[in-house]
């Protein structure tokens, strides 16, 4: 990952939406990219009548006025355009993803009040769920993005010493690279807490320990990484949070997981790394095969780029048979 050439910023004249714009205005000029403003709207249709509430033209023009008016002062010597379209938020953001080359979406998480903030905003984790890039979005609390971490001087990388997790620290390197910043690596073991003889516990956590500091110091040789690592025992998403806050991080970095799974659209651990991360976190995107093939599978019709790499599903099954063996 070179770089960020195109920010993709959806706009809902949040208070919360407001105070992510020093961060996109930072991240476009860290990179030379250019911005999109892309705010949609919903028409209305009352289960009792066939029509719309309000004309879909109408609430389209007042949309775009809304979208002309907001942000005037801002983006200042960057290549911005405004986009209003009528449609379901999340759907028009992925669609415009994968057919205007976005390499990164950058977009606060809503949380309000005890409760709201046990929850990702509905439009956040669909995104985070569907968009073939990167996806950056805020601390996940009722408080405006901390302006602090525009600094950007420290990455933290959450990885889970998985072969997996390869290109997740690939694209941290390489991030921490572009950006100046200093780069450390966590990864978490999950406590053993049930068994009735402590003793037992101890020496049993401090194996998985050690078994994980050796795969990850394996992984950052292969990779060629020089970066500092750690790794903790506890809960996964408590565990990162604290170190993020322990080695002041302005940025935590974490994997796309395994969200197709059958538990729901956010892997548990990607959900809990948002919602307690005391600065803002971007989640990652490399494609591994898996992923490209998955990608394929959900838009078929698309062409997929990335730094050297053009395909589409004419190419695919090539793909498909080398990975499998077969050609």
């Amino acid at each position: 990952m070179p770089s960020f050439t195109h920010i993709l910023f959806p706009v809902d004249f949040s208070a919360r939406c407001d105070g992510a714009v020093p961060f996109v205005e930072d991240m476009a000029s860290r990179n030379g990219a250019k911005v999109t403003l892309l705010s949609t709207a919903h028409p209305f249709y009352p289960a009792v009548m066939e029509a719309p509430l309000i004309d879909p033209q109408e609430l389209l023009q007042e949309l775009k006025a809304t979208l002309d008016a907001a942000f005037t002062g801002c983006f200042t010597g960057l290549e911005v355009s405004r986009i209003a379209l009528l449609g379901e938020p999340a759907q028009e953001i992925a669609n415009w993803v994968r057919t205007h080359g976005v390499d990164l979406v950058m977009m606060p998480s809503h949380g309000y009040g005890p409760f709201r903030q046990l929850l990702l905003g509905s439009v956040t984790a669909k995104v985070l769920h569907d968009v073939p890039c990167a996806v950056w979005t805020t601390a996940h609390t009722g408080a405006l993005p901390d302006l602090k971490h525009l600094a950007l001087k420290k990455i933290l990388c959450s990885v889970d010493a998985t072969p997996e997790s390869a290109n997740v620290m690939r694209f941290a390197a390489a991030l921490a690279h572009n950006v100046g910043a200093d780069l450390r690596f966590v990864n978490v073991v999950p406590g053993i807490e049930a068994w009735p003889e402590r003793q037992m516990d101890i020496e049993f956590e401090e194996q998985l320990r050690e078994n994980a500091k050796q795969r990850i110091e394996e992984l950052l040789a292969s990779l060629k990484i020089d970066a500092p690592f750690c790794v903790a025992v506890g809960p996964v998403a408590d565990s990162v949070a604290e170190e993020a806050e322990r080695h002041g991080a302005d940025l935590l970095v974490i994997g796309r997981g395994a969200i197709h799974g059958t538990l729901g659209r956010l892997r548990t651990h990607a959900y809990g790394l948002i919602r307690l991360s005391p600065c803002p976190v971007l989640r990652s995107w490399l494609p591994s095969t898996s992923r490209l093939f998955e990608a394929f599978d959900l838009y078929p019709n698309t062409v997929f780029s990335w730094p050297g790499v053009a395909m589409s599903r004419g190419t695919h099954e090539c793909v498909r048979h080398v990975a499998c063996g077969s050609a």
